[in-house]
C-alpha cells in the first residue's frame, strides 16, 4: 500500500476533532489535568466582576439561557456580527438586552493565560452562570464539562425559538417541551428572575392593560414606565422588588401576590396548571433552589446537533 502524506494525516486529524457531532460526553473533571486552575479563575472573576455590577448574575443566566436555547450550549451567542456574517447578538430577544459580553471576554483572557487553546467558551459560560447564581445567594451544582464551540450562530432560531415577556403559558410550555423540559421544569427556571431587571418596553402593557395585578405595585411601576413609547422604553425596573440582588423564592411569593413584573411571570401563577406548584416555591426556598439547580444541569446537556462544526475559540468574538 503506498503511504500516506503526512500532511493529510494532519488534516484527517484536524478535521476529525473540529467536526464533533456533538459536546461528546461531558464530564466534571474534563479540565482535571488540563486546566486545573479553571474554577478558581472564574470564581474570582466573577467575584470581581458582581462587586463592579449587582446586575451581572442575572446578565450571565440570560446569556446562558439564550445560547443553550439555540442549537445548544455552543457558545453562538457570543459571536460577533462581521460585513459577511450576522449572528445572534442582534436577534430581536437580545438586541439592546444581552449583555456580559466584556466579562465573558476577561475570563477568557485569564483562562488563556493559564491554559490555552484547553477551555470553550461554552464551558467558560456555563461556569461563570453557576458561580453567579451562587454568588448571589443561589444553590451550587456541579457542571458536567467539555462543550465546544460553534463557528456559526443562527439568526432566525434565536428569533422564532426564543420565548418574549409577553408568553402565555401555552407558549412557555411549548417552548421548553420542544427542548425537552416538562412544565414543572420550566417553572423552576422562570425562577432565574429572581434577580435583573427588564426594560419598560416588556412590561408596559401589563401595568396599563392587565387586570391580574397588584394596584399598588402597578402605580409604582407606572412612575418611570409612561403609557406610551418613546425613551422612557429602556427604563429598567427589578423583576423582584423587595431583593433584585439575592437568588431566593421572593420571586414567586410575589406571584401569588400578583405582582409578576412580566407577563411570562404572572401566567405561571394566573388559575392555570403551575398554581400549585409556584405556591409550593413561594413557601418553600429549598426545594426551588434545588429544583433549579437540576433544571441547569439539564439545560447544560442541550448540544448542538449531530454534524455541527465546532472548536475551541481562541477569542469568544469569532472563529478562529
Amino acid at each position: 500500500m503506498a503511504a500516506i502524506p503526512v500532511n493529510f494525516l494532519t488534516l484527517f486529524s484536524f478535521l476529525a476533532l473540529l467536526f464533533s457531532s456533538s459536546h461528546g460526553q461531558l464530564s466534571t473533571n474534563f479540565y482535571a489535568t488540563t486546566c486545573p486552575n479553571l474554577p478558581t479563575i472564574v470564581r474570582g472573576a466573577m467575584t470581581q466582576a458582581l462587586n463592579s455590577d449587582s446586575r451581572i448574575a442575572a446578565s450571565f443566566l440570560r446569556l446562558f439561557f439564550h445560547d443553550c436555547f439555540v442549537n445548544g450550549c455552543d457558545a453562538s451567542i457570543l459571536l460577533d456580527d462581521t460585513a459577511t456574517f450576522t449572528g445572534e447578538k442582534t436577534a430581536f430577544p437580545n438586541r439592546r438586552t444581552a449583555r456580559g459580553f466584556e466579562v465573558v471576554d476577561a475570563i477568557k483572557t485569564q483562562v488563556e493565560a493559564s491554559c490555552s487553546g484547553v477551555v470553550s467558551c461554552a464551558d467558560i459560560l456555563a461556569l461563570a452562570t453557576r458561580d453567579g447564581v451562587v454568588l448571589q445567594g443561589g444553590q451550587s451544582w456541579t457542571v458536567p464539562l467539555g462543550r465546544r464551540d460553534a463557528r456559526t450562530a443562527s439568526l432566525s432560531a434565536a428569533n422564532s425559538q426564543l420565548p418574549g415577556p409577553a408568553s402565555t403559558l401555552a407558549n412557555l410550555t411549548s417552548s421548553f417541551s420542544a427542548k425537552g423540559f416538562n412544565a414543572a421544569e420550566m417553572t423552576a427556571l422562570s425562577g432565574s428572575h429572581t434577580i435583573g431587571q427588564a426594560g419598560c418596553e416588556s412590561f408596559r402593557n401589563r401595568i396599563y392593560n392587565q387586570a391580574n395585578i397588584d394596584p399598588a405595585f402597578a402605580t409604582t411601576r407606572r412612575a418611570t414606565c409612561p403609557s406610551t413609547s418613546g425613551t422612557s422604553d429602556r427604563n429598567l425596573a427589578p423583576l423582584d422588588v423587595q431583593t433584585p440582588i439575592r437568588f431566593e423564592n421572593t420571586y414567586f411569593q410575589n406571584l401569588v401576590a400578583q405582582r409578576g413584573l412580566l407577563n411570562s411571570d404572572q401566567v405561571l401563577f394566573n388559575n392555570g396548571s403551575q398554581d400549585a406548584l409556584v405556591r409550593t416555591y413561594s413557601q418553600n426556598n429549598a426545594r426551588f433552589l434545588a429544583d433549579f439547580a437540576a433544571a441547569m444541569v439539564k439545560m447544560g446537556n442541550l448540544s448542538p446537533a449531530s454534524g455541527t462544526v465546532t472548536e475551541i475559540r481562541r477569542n469568544c468574538r469569532m472563529p478562529n
